[in-house]
């Protein structure tokens, strides 16, 4: 950590300004550039940010310790190790790496070396669950280790890196590609067919392709953006929520890597169709490796004429997009908490009413869509909404991108029409052994053997693309205790029902594993989880409970009355 001089340090405060504002806004970005620089984020670089800003220093503070990936802690070592610890990286042998770490370097997880070089930790899903274990090495990040690869990531670390051997990154398998993959579009060619249409239209060709958000939820995608164009103001935002932290998904990754003018056509596309001059695209924290490409091809869309003043020659359109990272926060993914990282704040979610489209960032309507959705905008402005409405169900038109983990012999991408059945995608993945399927991630449904004939679409099973197979000899009680372990740590906190809920299913799943759990206490946690599906404050602790609740409902006989292991 570097010594930090007051004067230096409110200089460059100053320019950091500059660069994102002087707002409240600017916090996060403010504190992550000093953090880069400082290697720690001290109470005075709090105090000197907050007076900078106007705010509070407890405000900053409150910020600085919300987010996993901003470092307040002086016991934090130079290198901090955080593996990942979710059920894709688990399911590939993250416990003999984790054990490995702990013998190479003398500590456990969650202590720090004498040295004070190395900080063993775990930290929930990096986006790489095709390529487990994932290991993340302060920015650095890490694919398929191995406990034989651990001592040389050690070696690497003590010399900085400067001889390092092991690729970080790796592309994930595109196994299947289908129309929205395969496009074959000319560059800019969907904004500039959007471009010959009046806004009106723009969102009436989105309505006519049937478009859902490909998030999850399924929200019309016209729908979102006419409610925020007819809004009255005249200010207004589109954000493209990069935030991809659902356990088991990793699409997006790929997608911002290869898809990169699509993505920020359908931003800019989504800009004209609501009369926004302004974009955001938030990049999750853990994809940083990203940002150097993602900040070229904005500048070149500028360059272009497809970003900026006046777009393509029409005359009082003006659109420009601004990156921001996330800091490491699941809950983040939930739109209001996204907006509210955005503003500089805690990324707790908000109430509604009032919806984004209304009152979104900074109090002006917004809208928030994922990925995937804005780049199947932007194909559909090229290509028409009929070619979109050949793919798909009636009621879920389209391809969806999957990020497929877990026991199946052809983990990656696939595209593959909504109204796929499970058992289908299972014979295209190699995984037609699997015991169960995990549909959505953590916060999805375990779907068994008996139901494999089910339908992946908005009618039947919904997906926001994650898909984690589950083979004949996975204990599925260890499945529930890795995703409420998960919930358990990325709970807000906001709501009693998310914020204790979480917490007493874990510890009745640990009773579970005990064989300490009777008939009527394990119905009790039953009713819990369905009280948090109804009484949580957002998505996250209405949706905590999916797995638990599927896995015991269709794996009763698996997980009670356990005879646990003499120790």
């Amino acid at each position: 950590m570097q010594l930090v001089e007051r004067e230096k340090l409110d200089k460059r405060i100053e320019t950091l300004k500059q660069c994102y504002g002087n707002d409240r806004s600017a916090l996060l970005p403010i504190l992550q550039d000093l953090q880069a620089e400082y290697g720690l984020l001290t109470g005075l670089i709090m105090q000197e940010t907050a007076h900078a800003l106007g705010i509070h220093p407890v405000e900053v503070e409150g910020v600085a310790t919300f987010y996993s990936f901003l470092r307040t802690d002086q016991k934090q070592g130079k290198y901090v190790i955080r593996l990942c610890r979710t059920i894709s990286c688990d399911l590939a042998g993250k416990a003999r790496v984790a054990r490995q770490f702990e013998n190479e370097l003398g500590i456990r997880f969650g202590e720090t070396t004498k040295d004070g070089l190395f900080t063993l930790e775990y930290t929930n899903c990096l986006g790489m669950c095709d390529q487990g274990p994932a290991v993340m090495i302060n920015d650095r990040l890490f694919a398929k280790v191995t406990p034989q690869m651990v001592p040389q990531i050690i070696m690497d670390c003590r010399q900085d890196f400067l001889k390092t051997v092991f690729p970080e990154i790796t592309p994930s398998d595109v196994q299947k590609e289908g129309p929205i993959l395969k496009n074959a579009l000319p560059f800019g060619e969907g904004l500039k067919k959007a471009l010959t249409l009046s806004r009106s239209d723009v969102i009436a060709t989105i309505r006519e392709a049937g478009l859902k958000g490909r998030g999850g939820a399924g929200f019309p995608t016209a729908t979102k953006w006419q409610l925020a164009g007819t809004a009255v103001s005249d200010t207004k935002y589109v954000v493209c929520n990069a935030d991809e932290g659902e356990p088991g998904t990793f699409k997006d990754r790929y997608l911002l890597h290869a898809q990169t003018d699509l993505l920020l056509a359908g931003m800019t596309i989504a800009g004209y169709a609501i009369g926004a001059q302004k974009g955001y695209l938030y990049l999750r924290g853990e994809y940083l490796y990203l940002r150097k490409h993602l900040e070229k091809s904005i500048e070149k869309r500028r360059q272009s004429g497809l970003l900026g003043k006046d777009i393509q020659g029409k005359k009082g359109f003006s659109f420009d997009v601004e990156l921001r990272l996330g800091a490491g926060a699941y809950i983040c993914g939930e739109e209001t908490a996204l907006i509210e990282s955005l503003e500089g704040q805690r990324g707790e979610p908000r109430n509604r009413p009032p919806f984004p489209v209304d009152t979104g960032f900074m109090g002006n309507p917004t809208i928030v869509n994922n990925v995937e959705t804005f780049i199947d905008a932007a194909i559909i402005c090229a290509k028409g909404p009929a070619w979109f409405a050949e793919y798909g169900t009636e009621k879920s038109k389209g391809t969806k991108l999957f990020s497929i983990s877990g026991d199946c012999k052809k983990p990656g991408i696939y595209e593959l029409p909504f109204g796929i059945t499970v058992q289908e995608l299972l014979e295209e993945v190699g995984g037609e052994d699997a015991k169960a399927v995990q549909i959505g991630g953590a916060s999805g449904h375990c779907i068994p053997a008996p139901e494999f004939k089910r339908n992946i679409a908005f009618e039947d099973i919904s997906s926001g693309g994650s898909i984690i197979v589950f083979g004949k000899n996975r204990d599925m009680l260890q499945v529930a205790k890795n995703f409420m372990e998960f919930f358990t740590e990325e709970s807000c906190g906001q709501c009693t029902p998310c914020r204790e809920g979480n917490i007493k299913i874990l510890e009745g799943i640990e009773l579970l594993e005990k064989g300490r759990c009777s008939t009527s206490y394990l119905n009790e946690l039953i009713r819990l989880g369905e009280t948090m599906q109804l009484a949580s404050k957002c998505g996250l602790g209405q949706s905590s409970p999916n797995a638990f609740l599927s896995i015991v409902e269709h794996f009763k006989n698996e997980i009670l009355g356990r005879v646990p292991e003499a120790v």
